[in-house]
């Protein structure tokens, strides 16, 4: 288990967010992922893709986390995806029934296309894209016109 979370968040449309999660989600940092990622939907920005490719662990506090999230979407009138989700957390997923409530795509690009479907009508650029470090600092690359779902908040936490 480690004792860090990590999200780097990228705005690809008005309205939706992917967060890319790095770290276990244990624990430790269930209630650190469940906060960070609740501040990211909001009535501006209500759809949320998880793309999990870089956890290695998960257990019921996670599990319980994403369920909060899903939760936490729909009653911002938006969706909750999950992405790469790993083979373990995917057996989780099924053998709790989760991943009939929670849907799930090879990638994060797949979930966004299917998301988007019917939800957006025309393309545009990538809005901000923050990556979030260990310390709890952030590095935005210049140049690149903030989307109208951003918010202003530390998207990672090392726990002690």
């Amino acid at each position: 288990m480690t004792e860090t979370l990590q999200l780097t968040v990228q705005h690809p449309r008005p309205g939706l967010a992917i967060a890319t999660v790095l770290g276990d989600v244990d624990t430790r940092t269930a209630d650190t992922l469940r906060r960070e990622a609740s501040e990211i939907i909001q009535p501006g920005c209500p759809h949320l893709v998880l793309d999990l490719s870089r956890v290695r662990c998960c257990d019921s506090a996670g599990l319980s986390a994403l369920i909060g999230l899903w939760h936490a979407a729909r009653a911002a009138g938006g969706a909750l995806r999950l992405a790469d989700v790993p083979d373990r957390l995917m057996r989780m997923l099924v053998l709790t029934g989760v991943d009939a409530v929670l849907p799930v795509h090879a990638t994060a690009a797949e979930a966004v296309t299917t998301m988007t479907a019917g939800l957006f009508t025309s393309a545009g650029e990538y809005g901000s894209i923050t990556r979030a470090s260990a310390d709890g600092g952030t590095d935005e690359p210049t140049g690149v016109q903030r989307a109208a779902c951003d918010s202003a908040h530390s998207l990672s936490a090392k726990l002690s």
